[in-house]
C-alpha cells in the first residue's frame, strides 16, 4: 500500500480532518491507551510503505534547516522526549517531518513507571497530567534500537536526516547519592548512538529528582556525563541539561552561568510544571487526577519567560532549546525570534495529528524572513 505525496498534502492541508477523526477514535479512550494506538497507527504506516509520502509531502524543505550544537537540523522544530520513551518508533516518526526527535527518558536500569492510570487529558486546556514515571526498558535494551534507528535514518535521509537525541534519567530505585553512576550506566550505553545527549534532572514524577537541579548537584552530574560520553565515543558529545519550569528566576540565572563555565552544549527549558495555577477545566476534575506534571499550553507563559531569562544570560555558543505550550507555526517562529536554537513540541501533536509537523514546516518556509 502507498500514498501520493500529493494525497498526503491535501491532508495535511486539511486541519480540521484530524479534530474529527480524534473524537470518533480516541476521545472515549484513557489517555495512555489512546496513547498506544496512536504510535501504533503511525509504526504500521512505515512498515505498510505509507509513510514514503507522508516523508515526501512533510519533509522540511532546505531553506529551513539549521546547525546547532554543531548538528544539522533540517528543521528547527522537533519532537521532544517524552512520546518515544523506548525507540521503537522513532524512524516513523521522522517521517512526519521532525527535524529532530529525541528518545526517553531512558535510565540506567528498566522499570515500569508508576501504575496506570497516569496520563490525562486536559482537553479544555489542550494540555495534559502525567505521572509516567520514566517507564522504560533501560538503557541496555534501547541502544541496539538506536543504532538501527540512526542506520535507517542515514539510508532514507543521507547526510540530511533528522537528528536523533537522547534523553537520559535516573532509575527510581537508585538513591540520590548514587545517582551520578546511574547516569554514567546509561551515558556509556547510549552515547555512541546518540547525536546528542540530554540529562533529564527535572521531571516531578521521580522522587527526590528535582534535587538535582541545585548546581552543587548537578555541576559534578554533567561533568561526569560528559567526560563519560566522550569517552566512550571518542568524540565530543553535546551535552544538555533539561529544567524544570518551576524554578525560580536566579536559580535559572544560575544553571545558565554553570552551563557556560562546564560549555555545555545546550539548555533545554522547559519540562512540565507541578502549578495548575490558570488552568480552565474545572478544579474538581484536576484534582481527581492526582500529582504529575501539566504540558501543553498550561506552561506556555513559563517557558516564554524562562527562554527570555536564559537568552538573556547565556552566549550564543549555549543554545536555547524551548519547549512547552507549542502548538503552531507562529508559536515556533516567535521562540527562534526570542533566541530559541531549536524548539519542541509533543502535547500539542495528541491534539493536531499525524500532519502538525508538516504544517509547521510550512510555516517555517513561507516566513522565513521573520525569523532567520
Amino acid at each position: 500500500m502507498t500514498l501520493a505525496p500529493n494525497d498526503a498534502l491535501r491532508l495535511s492541508n486539511a486541519p480540521a480532518v484530524y479534530p474529527a477523526f480524534f473524537n470518533a477514535v480516541f476521545a472515549g479512550m484513557p489517555a495512555e491507551q489512546a496513547h498506544h494506538v496512536g504510535f501504533s497507527m503511525i509504526k504500521a504506516t512505515e512498515k505498510s510503505g505509507v509513510s514514503a509520502g507522508l516523508r515526501a509531502a512533510l519533509r522540511p524543505k532546505a531553506d529551513v534547516a539549521t546547525t546547532v550544537m554543531g548538528l544539522n537540523f533540517p528543521s528547527p522544530f522537533g519532537l521532544a522526549a517524552g512520546f518515544d520513551k523506548q525507540g521503537i518508533g522513532t524512524a516513523a516518526l521522522a517521517d512526519l517531518g521532525f527535524g529532530h526527535i529525541e528518545v526517553g527518558t531512558i535510565t540506567g536500569q528498566a522499570q515500569p513507571g508508576n501504575p496506570e492510570p497516569r496520563l490525562f487529558r486536559l482537553v479544555e486546556d489542550e494540555g495534559l497530567i502525567n505521572r509516567m514515571g520514566f517507564n522504560n526498558d533501560g538503557a541496555e535494551a534501547v541502544a541496539p534500537r538506536l543504532a538501527a534507528t540512526r542506520r535507517r535514518l542515514t539510508r532514507r535521509y543521507g547526510r540530511t536526516r533528522p537528528v536523533l537525541g537522547v534523553n537520559i534519567g535516573k532509575t527510581k530505585v537508585v538513591e540520590l547519592d548514587d545517582a551520578v553512576e546511574d547516569y554514567v550506566v546509561s551515558t556509556r550505553l547510549l552515547a555512541r548512538h546518540a547525536d546528542y545527549l540530554v540529562v533529564n534532572v527535572s521531571s516531578p514524577n521521580t522522587p527526590g529528582l528535582r534535587q538535582l537541579q541545585q548546581i552543587e548537584s548537578l555541576a559534578p552530574l554533567l561533568e561526569t556525563v560528559q567526560y563519560h560520553a566522550d569517552r566512550s565515543t571518542g568524540r565530543r558529545v553535546p551535552l544538555a541539561v533539561k529544567i524544570a519550569p518551576d524554578l525560580a528566576d536566579d536559580d535559572v540565572s544560575a544553571v545558565a552561568a554553570m552551563a557556560q563555565e562546564l560549555g555545555l552544549a545546550g539548555v533545554i527549558a522547559t519540562n512540565t510544571t507541578i502549578s495548575r495555577e490558570g488552568l480552565v477545566t474545572d478544579i474538581e476534575t484536576v484534582e481527581s487526577f492526582g500529582a504529575g506534571g501539566v504540558s501543553g499550553k498550561p506552561v506556555r507563559q513559563r517557558s516564554l519567560e524562562v527562554l527570555d531569562l536564559l537568552r538573556a544570560e547565556l552566549d550564543t555558543d549555549t543554545a536555547v532549546i524551548s519547549v512547552g505550550g507549542v502548538t503552531d507555526g507562529a508559536d515556533v517562529i516567535e521562540r527562534l525570534r526570542r533566541g530559541a536554537d531549536l524548539v519542541q513540541g509533543y502535547t500539542a501533536f495528541l491534539y493536531q495529528g499525524p500532519f502538525w509537523a508538516g504544517r509547521i514546516n510550512r510555516d517555517l518556509h513561507r516566513n522565513l524572513r521573520a525569523w532567520k
